[in-house]
């Protein structure tokens, strides 16, 4: 595991803790419950598990609100626990990274209730503080469904303090060079128990400046470099995974010269997946690639379909908005925030075609793709329950009582929008021995994309096939040439290649070599990986 570039060609899989596996009866899943379900992961194919942040928290965002950064909240176990897991992973190939939230703490954290005791307080100035909730004006609310406002007032010091995600969630000040030296300490703590890196939670917004929308600001990027080149000195090898939910061009400076983060979310490309499925088209897709900026040799963009928010359309135009929300999110209750908060598949209908043709395309497009636990059985949501608790149910092992996730009651009640995506149908022992279920889909595309280096490389070109149904593009790395193509239309669709890519070709799932000719014919929501013969 000596690869210093290994993320380039990983395929990391994001887990809920609390959701994936309880191994105490308590009802909550833990980190042991994550150890024990280590062989599952390895035999997907897993090659580094993200988890959400398992810091002690009152839970009023997750977790993201936290009240202690060096410690693990006993719902989850204890730092042994931790300690186990990350070398039983390490055993099985699989590196683990955490949740590294920068921005801001819970208000329940011992800092913000010593900076709200006393405006004399040493820990006053760890948060941002103000007499009028007029400063800033120019900055969105990123909660429009909960928060009417960024500035909270405390009756205690008679001030408004500032917050860009829940009230109950402080911004830490980072003017502030303690809090700059804190994060520094928070990152080395956890480093230190071995760790292979952070996915950094909201990192656009750790600094404010009046006549701004507060975001991407140059004093920002200052910070992020500083933790990098710590993190370069002191842990080789690990990564730095950026959240920053803007279009490409405006995430290309978290990449700095190569020297911020190792890796940065495609937040664009997701929600444009989903509109090319539903209007058979692919040019949103190729608009949106093709807008995207090259990026320094050592980094690499992180792709996914579906995580433990909402779906996001926040990188979207208005109208295209107003029609997702027509197409993806017709009750209202599916909306939440900008966003719609449903998972893979029910969005495609729990149709077979649909979600393997939407991992096609997550598994061949530029990046490092992040498969959300349970997509890859196809698990259903519940939203009936609130916020975004509905996409975060707990993992469906098997068909037993509470779906073999707990042997006490669960923190929260399984997905059950759709009686076909219950526990009783789609779970983890009725697939992982079926070899035509999607579970081993997925693992087939995962086994092929790790195979060649292609796949990891930054190169893409799309190539006009004569049929805006199908998305067919080449992907290269040195003599590595692989030509995709993907059917994103309810019917069969023939596409004209050019001349110089009719030649033979292996076809990655079928095992066997084929020449193409000047016609192609692909059927309904199908796709072929084809390796250029030499």
């Amino acid at each position: 595991m000596k690869n210093n570039l290994w993320y380039k060609d990983a395929v990391f899989y994001e887990i809920s803790v609390r959701a994936f596996k309880d191994s105490n009866g308590d009802g909550n899943g833990d980190l042991r419950g994550v150890t024990q379900k280590l062989d599952y992961l390895q035999n997907l194919g897993v090659d580094c598990i993200w988890i959400m942040p398992i810091y002690p928290s009152p839970l009023k965002d997750d977790g993201y609100d936290i009240a202690d950064y060096y410690s693990v909240d006993k719902a989850f176990g204890s730092l042994d626990d931790l300690k186990e897991l990350i070398c039983a992973a390490h055993e099985h190939d699989i590196r683990i990274v955490m949740d590294l939230v920068l921005n801001h703490t819970s208000d329940e954290h011992p800092w913000f209730q010593a900076s709200r005791s006393d405006r004399n307080s040493p820990y006053r100035d760890y948060y941002v503080w103000s007499d009028t909730d007029q400063k800033y004006t120019d900055t969105r609310i990123i909660f429009v469904d909960t928060e009417p406002s960024n500035w909270t007032w405390d009756e205690k010091t008679g001030q408004y303090y500032w917050h860009r995600f829940y009230a109950s969630q402080p911004d830490l000040n980072f003017d502030n060079p303690k809090v700059q030296e804190e994060m520094l300490n928070v990152a080395r703590f956890w480093l230190d128990l071995g760790i292979d890196g952070f996915r950094a939670d909201a990192v656009p917004y750790l600094i404010e400046r009046e006549g701004t929308n507060c975001e991407n600001l140059p004093e920002t990027h200052v910070y992020l470099k500083k933790l990098r080149s710590f993190m370069d000195e002191h842990y080789p090898g690990r990564i730095l995974l950026c959240e920053a939910n803007q279009y490409p061009e405006d995430v290309r400076p978290y990449f700095g010269d190569g020297d911020e983060f190792h890796m940065g979310f495609h937040f664009p490309i997701m929600p444009r997946i989903y509109m090319a499925l539903k209007k058979g088209r692919y040019e949103d897709m190729a608009e949106i690639m093709r807008r995207t900026p090259p990026i320094p040799e050592n980094c690499q963009w992180c792709t996914f379909l579906r995580n433990h928010d909402e779906l996001t359309l926040e990188m979207v135009t208005e109208e295209e908005r107003q029609w997702m929300w027509k197409q993806y999110a017709p009750e209202p209750r599916m909306k939440l925030n900008l966003g719609i908060r449903r998972r893979l598949a029910p969005l495609l209908d729990n149709d077979r075609r649909k979600i393997e043709l939407a991992n096609s395309l997550l598994f061949t497009l530029p990046g490092s793709p992040i498969i959300y636990y349970g997509d890859e059985i196809g698990m259903g949501d519940n939203i009936d329950l609130p916020d975004r608790n509905g996409v975060r149910t707990p993992m469906q092992w098997d068909d037993s009582l509470n779906a073999g996730f707990s042997n006490g009651k669960p923190f929260s009640e399984f997905a059950r929008e759709r009686e076909e995506l219950g526990y009783q149908f789609i779970n983890v022992a009725n697939q992982v021995n079926d070899p035509d279920s999607l579970f081993r889909s997925i693992k087939r595309m995962i086994a092929i994309r790790k195979k060649h280096a292609a796949f990891g490389g930054s190169s893409m070109e799309w190539i006009d096939a004569g049929n805006p149904a199908v998305a067919v593009y080449i992907r290269q790395y040195h003599n590595d040439t692989m030509l995709i193509l993907n059917n994103l239309s309810a019917s069969t669709e023939t596409i004209i290649l050019p001349a110089e890519y009719q030649k033979a070709y292996l076809d990655l799932f079928a095992g066997h070599t084929q020449t193409l000719a000047e016609t192609l014919t692909l059927p309904p929501y199908s796709y072929l990986w084809l390796q250029m013969l030499k």
